[in-house]
Order: structure tokens, then C-alpha cells, then sequence
């Protein structure tokens, strides 16, 4: 497996790799639900806007097909849900054929270590209950509930966050 970072030509194996790997929440959603994220994992848009505003961080096999993507969004770029000087990982995605390789986990580890490179002070994230795998690696690298959230789409999520003057360098 080769980790190395995306940009603009990667984003059809992008759009991609989303649909393929988000597809396991399908039945944890109402319909209406499903096709909500689904629109937003199947528009192009949605890539061509993070690729512009972050560093996408992607693994690839040996066949250079995409099998996992992450994307850091530096401070400055506050959301409903990010605070301003917070910068936050956005859409961690694995392969489902990959699972298990703790793909995952290095994507988020090597977040962590371009934020500690650009001199970010609070890394974020949010997830939800039916992403019992991505929580678990959240927080086994350290990653702390800061609040719950407000339902998306019709399931309880949390924000995260990690102090990065905490982490050993």
C-alpha cells in the first residue's frame, strides 16, 4: 500500500471509493435519509470543494486503485460545527475489501501529523452512532467527545476533538 497525497486527477476515484464505502450505512438510514447522504457522496462538487480547501491524504493498492481517503480542512474554515481556529478531518473512508488493515487509522495519524506540521493547535471531527469502527479508532488515538450534536440524518452524532499540544511529536 502506498499513502500519499491526493489532488484534482484523483477525484473520480474519490467520488468513488465514498459511495463504495459509505454504502454500509444504507440500512441504518431511512430512505429519505440514504438518499440524502447519497447525493452528496455521488456529486462531484463535494470533492472539488474539500480538494480546494484541504489536504487530501489518500491510500492506494498495488494496482494504484484508491482505497482510502481522508481530508485535513486547516483552521479558519468554521462551519456550523467547526470552530474557527479548529482545523478537522472530513470524510476518513476505507475500502470495504480493505478493512481491517488499519488503513483508517494511519490516514488519521497522518492528519495528525500535517496539522502538528502546520502548526494547528485542535484538530476535529465529527461522527455518528452507526460508525462503530471510525469511533473506536477516534478514540483509541485520543480523540475526546466536546459535545453532542444536533441529529444528522436521523442519527446521533458527536464532535470531537484533540488538543495537539498534547501529542508527543
Amino acid at each position: 500500500m502506498i499513502f500519499r497525497k491526493g489532488s484534482i486527477n484523483d477525484l473520480e476515484q474519490l467520488k468513488e471509493l465514498g459511495l463504495k464505502s459509505w454504502i454500509q450505512f444504507k440500512d441504518e438510514l431511512t430512505n429519505d435519509n440514504w438518499n440524502k447522504l447519497h447525493k452528496t457522496l455521488d456529486d462531484h462538487k463535494t470533492y472539488s470543494e474539500l480538494l480546494k480547501k484541504s489536504e487530501c491524504l489518500i491510500c492506494e493498492n498495488n494496482t494504484k486503485n484508491i482505497i482510502g481517503m481522508a481530508f485535513l480542512i486547516p483552521k479558519g474554515n468554521p462551519t456550523e460545527i467547526y470552530d474557527e481556529k479548529w482545523c478537522y478531518l472530513r470524510f476518513v473512508s476505507v475500502d470495504p475489501k480493505y478493512r481491517g488493515n488499519r488503513i483508517g487509522e494511519k490516514l488519521t495519524k497522518m492528519c495528525i501529523e500535517l496539522a502538528l506540521e502546520n502548526n494547528e493547535q485542535t484538530i476535529a471531527l465529527h461522527t455518528s452512532e452507526i460508525m462503530k469502527s471510525a469511533r473506536y479508532i477516534y478514540e483509541k488515538i485520543g480523540f475526546k467527545i466536546f459535545e453532542e450534536l444536533e441529529p444528522r440524518l436521523g442519527v446521533k452524532y458527536w464532535l470531537y476533538t484533540l488538543e495537539l499540544n498534547e501529542i508527543k511529536a
